[in-house]
């Protein structure tokens, strides 16, 4: 068996652990806000802070009456006013497992994107995600119809309807990568109507894809447009417990010769495979708290069994003499 060279092999345990991965959770509860009310940006602050994110508003007065779009913060909890006097309250009633949340609102005609930027630690790293789901005004205004927008699914149920959010990453102000993330607030596009959904719950999205990023952008788009005017049902959605991965120094430089790595399944309940390894390495496994849960030596391909580990996120770092590779695992 080829032993690992100790001099350069300790090194990059060296760059590993000095690398500490921890999460920071904007829970949106550092905003004081009086029950049952909100947040909109008439302050003309431009925006609020929770966690390691500076959530962006543009509050406007230019046409003669109050307008805002980007991000607000409430703690409304009305889930059965239709309109737009409802444009406050998450489809749930309350927040993630808290009480205040995020209420995230696009308009296609407003100055500025709408964004949120990461500082801190979480600057120019990578995302966990975040909690999602409709506002009562769009979820009530899809489900029904208006007088300014169809009912989804038609008088039949059959029509292909769709709301969309659409996130992008940014870093230097560049596209971070390729990569965009899109998660439907509703999909009624199935050929069989049973499938068709509206998001009702808080759901995670995964922004990991999006890679190192200093801020992230949203645009909202639907099939129920009118014209030149945009999409007709509401574009809101809410948001809680925004996960940044706080990434210190470490092993972001190091190039890898793994390329052709694979772990599978990827979630994972009961085990995990490794294929692709070409030389003696060390496998360690850290959760988001930075802390190693597992570690063994591999070569060639490698099963793990992960059936008594907690459902969460983990990185597997696969270290040999030259260098060093992270992967993102999901255990379910």
């Amino acid at each position: 068996m080829k032993k690992i060279n100790v001099n350069i092999f300790t090194i990059a345990i060296i760059l590993i652990f000095s690398r500490v991965e921890a999460q920071t959770v904007s829970t949106f509860e550092n905003i004081t806000l009086a029950t049952d009310t909100f947040w909109n940006g008439s302050d003309w602050s431009g925006g609020f802070t929770s966690g390691n994110a500076i959530f962006v508003n543009h509050y406007d007065t230019a046409f003669g009456f109050s307008s805002w779009d980007g991000f607000a913060v409430s703690n409304k909890r009305d889930t059965l006013t239709s309109g737009y006097t409802n444009q406050y309250s998450s489809v749930t009633g309350s927040g993630y497992q808290s009480t205040n949340y995020a209420v995230g609102y696009y308009s296609s005609y407003s100055p500025s994107p709408m964004r949120i930027k990461l500082n801190g630690a979480a600057k120019g790293k990578l995302l966990s995600g975040f909690y999602i789901t409709n506002s009562t005004y769009s979820y009530l205004a899809m489900r029904d119809g208006s007088a300014l927008n169809k009912k989804f699914g038609g008088t039949t149920g059959n029509d292909p309807d769709w709301f969309k959010l659409t996130v992008s990453g940014y870093k230097n102000g560049g596209q971070s990568t390729d990569s965009i993330v899109e998660f439907y607030l509703a999909d009624f596009r199935f050929a069989d109507n049973s499938k068709d959904y509206f998001i009702k719950e808080w759901t995670w999205l995964d922004l990991s894809k999006l890679g190192n990023v200093d801020s992230i952008e949203f645009a909202m788009s639907s099939n129920d447009t009118a014209g030149g005017f945009g999409m007709r049902n509401p574009s809101y959605f809410c948001m809680d417990n925004f996960t940044t991965l706080d990434v210190h120094t470490g092993i972001d430089d190091i190039k890898t010769s793994y390329e052709l790595v694979s772990i599978y399944p990827n979630p994972a309940k009961n085990f995990i495979a490794i294929d692709g390894i070409n030389d003696n390495a060390i496998c360690s496994i850290i959760d988001l708290t930075g802390k190693e849960i597992f570690r063994t030596e591999i070569s060639n391909s490698k099963k793990v069994d992960t059936e008594n580990w907690s459902k969460g996120i983990y990185f597997m770092r696969i270290i040999s003499p030259t260098s060093v590779q992270t992967k993102k695992l999901i255990i379910e």
